[in-house]
């Protein structure tokens, strides 16, 4: 999706965290070399904490928008939980990690 549509403007930003199953347990560094071996081309960012008191701040700040209540509670309840922002930096849907990545293609045009 990030090789299709960032010359219209998609950026795909990456925020590992280990608070789900221990699927993270690797430095940054180790994080970011393991997503190159993906032939990963977006931003990936440090390790964070996006659940409970030391959450970043940005993903506190996603969990309280409108549109960026999840289903069951604002917590982000494993990997691969995505947000859709756009141009004016609003929050415009909030996505499962069993939301296959067409469902977010879907919505994209709407965006870009």
């Amino acid at each position: 999706m990030h090789a299709k549509y960032a010359e219209k403007g998609l950026r795909i930003l990456a925020f590992p965290s280990n608070q789900f199953g221990n699927q993270e347990p690797g430095t940054s560094a180790q994080i970011k070399e393991f997503a190159k071996s993906y032939n990963v081309q977006f931003d990936m960012f440090s390790k964070i904490n996006v659940n409970g008191p030391n959450a970043h701040p940005l993903w506190k700040w996603l969990k309280e928008q409108p549109n960026g209540k999840g289903f069951l509670g604002n917590g982000i309840k494993w990997n691969f939980t995505k947000f859709l922002i756009d141009r004016d930096g609003q929050v415009v849907k909030r996505y499962s990690p069993l939301n296959n990545p067409s469902v977010v293609e879907n919505d994209l045009s709407k965006y870009l």
